[in-house]
């Protein structure tokens, strides 16, 4: 058993969206292929994997670092012996090679993208679905309905308070609870604006939450704090730069209500200090570490480590990225959910074909791998790569 080739595109995910720190015309993502040896139904099993929204491709450090290691490596030191499989940890090891510690950069996004591929090969090779096999891995009861709620509410080119709203009605026609928009790329007035036409239109049947995508600076935190504790929200995210974490903790002295921060914060150790020196609150925030950012499941397991180290409930995770490896992790693994793009960042976001949010919740089908064969869009793009 071995691996015989890894292979990436970098492809445009481009889109005229904004938020409040970056527009997305330029966009790109790194879509990998990990082919193996391995024989099911009379070809290869192939592991898909690709890079969360929000960071550009890393197609460059992919080809140039992290595949060589992977194809040099002895593949012997590369399995499982116990399970007759890939050890995704090997592997992981294998790539992290020579490699400093600290200073994560882009290459948590590489590797990350390489361990999705990994962990769907070897979810494959087992015949089971990457929840089940992580639940059996680690001794938990799977559930395979997970709650999702619904990323949208980006600034673009002449979108006005009733398109803003319109968006959110469809979300909310799709089954959906809780919907979220971008704050912070307008005046506060006009963001004001913006949360109380969406807050009129969703009524009861939602929730709302906000996120300014680290954009605020302490005094404008504040006053956008001072501001939104007048409304029932879901969570306020990500208000200042992710490593501030003074900033992060004084904010929960004007905010008491829930925030929410993580997704740009690449490793157990960033989360570690999240949770010693940010002022975040076990019993109502929530943590937004995105696994395909962060160096993968193998380093999500260390991070998960790390909040039960600190008394923290893994539910407290509803990760960023709307990717289908998240919505398999928090199936798998008890966590509060994912997020889900229901209009943005396609093929890659969204669910295999047939899954309907009923009630804020998707149901998991019983598809081998993370379930990319069940996204027609999706796994077309996919198996050319790996043609």
């Amino acid at each position: 058993m071995r691996i015989v080739d890894v292979r990436e595109i970098t492809q445009p995910i481009s889109s005229p969206i904004r938020n409040a720190y970056i527009d997305f015309t330029k966009m790109t993502t790194s879509l990998v292929a990990v082919i193996t040896d391995v024989i099911r139904d009379g070809k290869p099993v192939v592991g898909y994997g690709f890079n969360s929204n929000g960071r550009y491709g890393q197609g460059g450090l992919i080809r140039e670092r992290f595949r060589s290691r992977i194809l040099e490596a002895d593949p012997k030191s590369l399995l499982d012996d116990a399970r007759d499989n890939i050890d995704p940890a090997k592997v992981w090891g294998a790539m992290m090679m020579n490699e400093k510690p600290g200073g994560h950069g882009e290459r948590s996004v590489a590797v990350g993208t390489l361990d999705m591929a990994i962990w769907d090969a070897v979810a494959k090779i087992e015949g089971k679905p990457l929840f089940r096999l992580l639940a059996e891995r680690h001794g938990r009861v799977a559930d395979p309905s997970v709650f999702v709620y619904a990323a949208g509410g980006y600034y673009y080119p002449g979108k006005d308070n009733s398109a803003l709203c319109a968006e959110m009605r469809g979300y909310l026609d799709r089954g959906y609870n809780v919907v979220k928009m971008k704050i912070g790329g307008a005046s506060i007035a006009e963001d004001q604006g913006r949360i109380e036409s969406v807050l009129t239109e969703i009524g009861s049947q939602a929730q709302l939450a906000v996120d300014a995508n680290g954009r605020f600076d302490l005094e404008t935190g504040i006053a956008y704090a001072k501001m939104l504790r007048q409304y029932p929200l879901f969570w306020y995210e990500e208000v200042g730069d992710p490593l501030d974490y003074a900033l992060q903790a004084a904010l929960s002295e004007f905010y008491p209500a829930p925030m929410a921060t993580g997704e740009n914060l690449f490793s157990h150790q960033d989360a570690r200090n999240l949770l010693r020196y940010g002022g975040m609150r076990a019993d109502r925030d929530w943590l937004q570490f995105d696994c395909a950012l962060s160096y993968g499941l193998v380093e999500y397991l260390r991070t998960l480590d790390v909040l039960t180290q600190f008394g923290w409930s893994w539910s407290r995770c509803i990760p960023h990225g709307g990717h289908q490896m998240s919505l398999m992790i928090a199936a798998g693994l008890g966590l509060g959910g994912n997020e889900s793009y229901p209009d943005l960042f396609q093929p890659y976001g969204g669910f295999p074909d047939g899954v309907r949010v009923e009630n804020g919740r998707v149901t998991m089908p019983e598809l081998p791998g993370i379930g990319f064969e069940g996204k027609s869009d999706l796994i077309r793009v996919m198996r050319d790569l790996s043609a």
